[in-house]
Order: C-alpha cells, then sequence, then structure tokens
C-alpha cells in the first residue's frame, strides 16, 4: 500500500510542471489576443484628431449651415461624413451640433454627437461662443471666443446684429441624406486636390504636417503642437481661459 501511494505521488509531482507550462501558454494566448484587439481598435476612424482651432474659425466664417458643413468636413480627416445640427433656441441664443448621423434619420442622437457650439448674444453689438467635444472627443472645451459687430464674420454669425433680427432657424436645419451624398463627394475632389493635407497611417495619425494649433484626440487626453491658449482638453467641467 505505501508502495502504490509513493508511485501515485511520483506521478502528481511529475506531471505538476505540465499544467504550469500549459497556464502560461494560455495566459500568453491571452495576453496576444487583447493586444491584437487593442491594435485593431486604434486603427477605426473615431481615433482621427480633430483640428479644433478650424472648427472655431470655420463657424466664425460660415455663411450659413451648408458652408459650415462643408468646412467642417474638408477639416475632419476620417472617412465618416460629419453632419450638423443648427437650433436657434431664443431670440438670443444658438445652438450648433456636429454628429456622425450613424442611423441615417436625419436627427442627433445623443450616442451620435462629436461637438457642439453655444452661441449667445450678449449686448447689441457682442457675443461669445463655446465649442464643447462629445462621445470620443468627450474632455475638450474651447475657452469663451468674443464676437462683436465689425469684426471679419461669415453672414452666419454677423446676421444677428443686424437691426430688426429674427432668428432663422427657430425650425432647426439638420444635415439631409442627400446632403451626405454630395458632402462626401466634395470631400472627395477636394481631398484629391490637396494630398498633402491628407497624409495619414492607419491608425489615423497624420505625418509630416507640422501644425501651431490644438489638435484633440478622442478621449480628450491631449492637446498637440502648442495650441493650448486657444482650447483645452479636460476631463470634467469645462474651462474658462483668460484672454
Amino acid at each position: 500500500m505505501a508502495s502504490e501511494l509513493t508511485f501515485r505521488t511520483a506521478v502528481l509531482i511529475a506531471a505538476a510542471p505540465l499544467v504550469l507550462v500549459g497556464v502560461a501558454c494560455n495566459s500568453s494566448g491571452s495576453a496576444e489576443r487583447t493586444e491584437r484587439t487593442e491594435r485593431w481598435a486604434s486603427t477605426e476612424n473615431t481615433n482621427v484628431a480633430i483640428d479644433w482651432d478650424k472648427v472655431n474659425e470655420a463657424y466664425k466664417l460660415a455663411d450659413g449651415p451648408q458652408d459650415f458643413e462643408k468646412r467642417v468636413n474638408e477639416i475632419y480627416e476620417g472617412s465618416e461624413v460629419i453632419s450638423i445640427s443648427v437650433a436657434d433656441l431664443d431670440q438670443k441664443t444658438q445652438l450648433v451640433t456636429g454628429f456622425f448621423d450613424k442611423n441615417a434619420n436625419g436627427a442627433v442622437d445623443e450616442s451620435e454627437k462629436i461637438f457642439a457650439i453655444r452661441r449667445e448674444l450678449s449686448g447689441d453689438s457682442t457675443a461669445q461662443y463655446q465649442t464643447v467635444g462629445y462621445g470620443p472627443y468627450y474632455g475638450y472645451h474651447s475657452p469663451f471666443f468674443s464676437i462683436a459687430s465689425g469684426m471679419l464674420m461669415g453672414s452666419m454669425m454677423s446676421r444677428m446684429f443686424t437691426p430688426g433680427y429674427v432668428p432663422m432657424y427657430q425650425q432647426p436645419y439638420t444635415t439631409s441624406g442627400a446632403r451626405v451624398a454630395d458632402i462626401h463627394q466634395t470631400r472627395s475632389s477636394y481631398r484629391a486636390a490637396n494630398p498633402s493635407q491628407f497624409q495619414r497611417s492607419q491608425s489615423g495619425r497624420t505625418y509630416n504636417r507640422p501644425t501651431t494649433t490644438t489638435r484633440t484626440t478622442p478621449g480628450g487626453g491631449r492637446s498637440f503642437g502648442g495650441g493650448g491658449k486657444f482650447g483645452v482638453a479636460t476631463k470634467g467641467r469645462a474651462a474658462r481661459l483668460d484672454r
């Protein structure tokens, strides 16, 4: 009996390293699969950085919602088309929302929002606006930009300083399905005519394009190129910067 127990113990001890090796292999395989998944996820278009300084300037110079659509989609380097919603909430406040219309219903769903610009008239000849990121761009907050009658701006903004101003978008404007197709076509032509601006890697990172403006990646984690005075990426509440 003692001899049989000794034999069984020896077998178990000999088998133990094999079990440990098997566990190590499974752990390594799991880690490798996780790494592959992360690498695949990082190549999605939602990892494309947005140049917020250019977006803020585009809103200031736009002559209307369709002009702003065109400008924003020429700035954005991903494959998706950014749809726009423009709504005048009251006599003094306008809300502009950029979103990926993934379900093609022509409406802003909360999960589709990528930014919102809120403009408020603060006097007869002064106003301010601020841009906030959402979804994959959550965490970006621009400073409050001051604007005044007489400054260089597009008619979409300057119209509010005209006598007898009546808000035009009490019935909100939203990018239609037909417009999405048009924007995609005109943007493709724009990119073909300006290839040096769109030299991206598979991960959405841009090569050979030094910039001095703020570029925030999804998640709001970083600002690029020394543009911090124009905007800030934060987690949580908006940060108002001194001008």
